[in-house]
């Protein structure tokens, strides 16, 4: 489990120090969740020779277990969020009205934009098979 939990947060690392090193606007993580499936893909594309160079934890599903404890947890990292709220609850009284029309708004534009990006990829698709 430590080994797994030492490789996820040394890719998210090693993704923090690209994104700032090359200046791209992506976050840190992102890059580093991309580095991680390269790597996951790599190590089950070619599990033989992963078994032999990789340490055991790395080939034996400690990895993946990890990943699991952290899913199954996940709710306890929402806690700080939930504290912080609660602790500016003046400021929830103040702005609360405009707070719900922003969450809203920005929640019906995402699903449009997503909606679309499916139609869009749907059509060009299709096109792509008839050619």
């Amino acid at each position: 489990m430590i080994i797994g939990l030492t490789l996820i947060l040394a890719a998210q690392l090693l993704g923090e120090a690209l994104a700032r090193a090359s200046g791209i606007p992506v976050p840190g993580p992102v890059i580093g969740m991309a580095l991680l499936l390269v790597f996951l893909v790599v190590r089950d594309r070619h599990a033989r020779a992963a078994a032999r160079i990789l340490p055991p934890p790395l080939v034996n599903g400690q990895l993946e277990g990890a990943g699991r404890g952290l899913l199954a947890n996940l709710s306890l990292m929402f806690v700080p969020a939930g504290a912080g709220i609660v602790g500016r609850l003046d400021v929830l009284a103040a702005h609360g009205a405009a707070l719900a029309v922003i969450v809203v708004v920005s929640t019906v534009t995402t699903l449009a934009a997503t909606a679309l990006t499916f139609v869009a990829v749907s059509r060009w698709l299709r096109a792509g098979e008839g050619a």
